[in-house]
């Protein structure tokens, strides 16, 4: 009885002692710094309404409705105060539901979550500095950049997981990739009249 005790001691000590994979360090936000993110997010939603509704229109020159100026930043505008209501309202349940409970210090940003910062802004700086304008569609650039964010960005919560990169996850990555640089590109040809190179 000691021995089995003894052994399930060590073997508990053991597992506690094992490196924990990159699925295990989880960032824990509080609710207060959620709430003060979606309040600034918002304002800036509001600050881009406000200003699409006060840029020049163009009725004068007769011009399609769907094509004037302001309108997609203020759609975009719409959606960031939306979403961001949405947090307010999701950070305010949180805080609600933890009121009694002692406030825990969110941990700082680890590396794992600096290095897909890092590869954002690289896949973005890649994309309008090497894809857009030489000589490739604007589709397929698109596309591209897609389905190499997709993978790039998956490929962490693969590797921690064990898991390996199937030819299915690769045609649905692809297929997604596909169908976003299409969409795009008629959303904004046909749709918003803009060209794109």
């Amino acid at each position: 009885m000691t021995q089995t005790a003894s052994s399930s001691t060590a073997q508990a000590k053991q597992s506690s002692e094992l490196p924990t994979t990159p699925i295990e360090e989880t960032r824990t936000v509080s609710p207060r710094a959620d709430l003060i993110a979606a309040f600034a997010w918002m304002i800036f939603g509001a600050a881009v309404l406000i200003g699409s509704l006060r840029m020049d229109r163009l009725e004068k020159q007769d011009i399609n409705p769907y094509t004037a100026p302001g309108l997609l930043p203020g759609l975009l505008g719409i959606v960031t105060v939306l979403l961001g209501f949405l947090l307010a309202l999701r950070s305010w349940r949180r805080f609600a539901a933890h009121a009694g409970e002692a406030a825990v210090a969110t941990p700082a940003t680890s590396s794992v979550e600096k290095k897909r910062i890092v590869l954002v802004v690289g896949l973005c700086v890649v994309f309008a500095v090497g894809l857009v304008g030489h000589g490739l569609p604007f589709w397929v650039a698109a596309a591209l950049f897609v389905t190499i964010a997709i993978l790039s960005l998956q490929h962490v919560q693969r590797k921690a997981a064990g898991e390996s990169l199937t030819l299915a996850i690769f045609c649905k990555t692809v297929a997604v990739g596909l169908g976003a640089g299409i969409v795009i590109t008629l959303v904004f040809q046909e749709l918003f009249l803009v060209h794109l190179p």
